[in-house]
């Protein structure tokens, strides 16, 4: 069988390059000519060991460069071998349409007798399908994403034998699809009914304008003595404020007692010699030790809290400035040890 096969192989490539070495019907160049010739002994090979999809490729582009009987014959073989049988028919019938000359080389009769002699098989395989589409009157289809003209809906067409599928669409319609699998030589239906797309919803009637979505409207202003919002930095100005009020009553606290420790200062150098102070000291300078501790804390805390109160206040975001809260009070107090502000909002 090995034998036969590579005979066979010979005797074609010897037929082909005698066919490839006549003048062409139509100019084409020798690269064309060559790669014709090696395309179409790479099909033969193929179909030979039955690799039918390589033989289809190889016989199809053979055909395009240099167009013979031989070379379309191949294809036709190998596209009846994959089921094709449609595409098939069409290419052994060409070879018959066209047939050769009286003085054409013996492949190319033999190629249109061979012709004659195997496509009366494969067209019997042939299947047909009809295929309706209820809806739109010009509705999109394709079978197997092959667009299928509306002329060709409703009347058999010829097709493939296997499974296939069919798919319709249409503007304003809900597209569709369906499946179906024929048999060599079976008749098929492929009916589809495509329904009106949902419409959009219909805009409410006329009617009063509604209001613009957003916050709701305040229904009172805030009263009086309500804390000033803080969107607009005015509760941070007054935080600040306070802090700078605060903070001043603590430098001024700070440098009134340092004065008055410095007083105690003098007091007790004259009554203490060196470190050591009679019992009868005793009451000033435990003042001097207090004023001096109150001092301290005050320039301490009035500088913090001034400074933190005025970092606050500058750095407050600005904005329509709130109405002064009727009623508002600051009093700052000092006291021993002590400091601060109180007050009403």
């Amino acid at each position: 069988m090995r034998t036969q096969a590579v005979t066979a192989l010979v005797a074609f490539s010897a037929a082909l390059s005698l066919v490839l070495a006549a003048p062409p019907a139509h100019a084409q160049s020798d690269a064309d000519r060559a790669t014709a010739r090696e395309l179409g002994q790479d099909g033969q090979t193929a179909l030979d060991n039955k690799d039918y999809k390589t033989a289809e490729d190889r016989f199809h582009r053979a055909d395009s460069l240099f167009h013979a009987p031989t070379l379309l014959l191949g294809y036709a073989r190998a596209e009846a071998a994959l089921g094709k049988v449609v595409n098939a028919t069409e290419s052994y019938n060409r070879i018959i349409r066209e047939g050769v000359a009286p003085s054409a080389p013996k492949v190319f009769v033999d190629a249109l007798a061979a012709a004659k002699a195997e496509v009366g098989a494969v067209q019997a395989r042939v299947a047909n399908v009809t295929i309706t589409i209820s809806g739109p009157d010009t509705p999109s289809v394709t079978l197997d994403d092959t667009p299928v003209p509306n002329a060709a809906l409703g009347v058999k067409r010829a097709i493939d034998p296997g499974p296939h599928v069919v798919k319709a669409s249409a503007d304003g319609w809900e597209a569709a699809q369906t499946t179906f699998t024929v048999a060599d030589a079976g008749t098929a239906a492929a009916a589809l009914v495509l329904k009106k797309a949902s419409a959009a919803p219909i805009a409410a009637a006329a009617g009063p304008a509604a209001a613009p979505a957003g916050p709701p409207a305040t229904a009172t202003p805030p009263a009086s003595n309500d804390v000033p919002s803080g969107s607009d930095g005015s509760t941070q100005r007054t935080i600040g404020l306070v802090g700078m009020i605060v903070g001043g009553a603590g430098l001024a606290t700070g440098a009134i007692t340092g004065l008055l420790a410095m007083g105690k200062h003098s007091t007790l150098t004259g009554e203490c010699k060196g470190s050591v102070c009679p019992p009868s000291a005793s009451s000033d300078l435990s003042s001097y030790h207090s004023l001096g501790t109150i001092s301290t804390i005050g320039f301490i805390g009035g500088a913090v809290l001034g400074g933190g109160g005025a970092i606050l206040f500058f750095t407050a975001p600005h904005g329509s400035p709130a109405a002064p809260a009727t009623g508002t009070t600051l009093t700052p107090y000092v006291g021993l040890g002590s400091l601060g502000a109180v007050g009403t909002f």
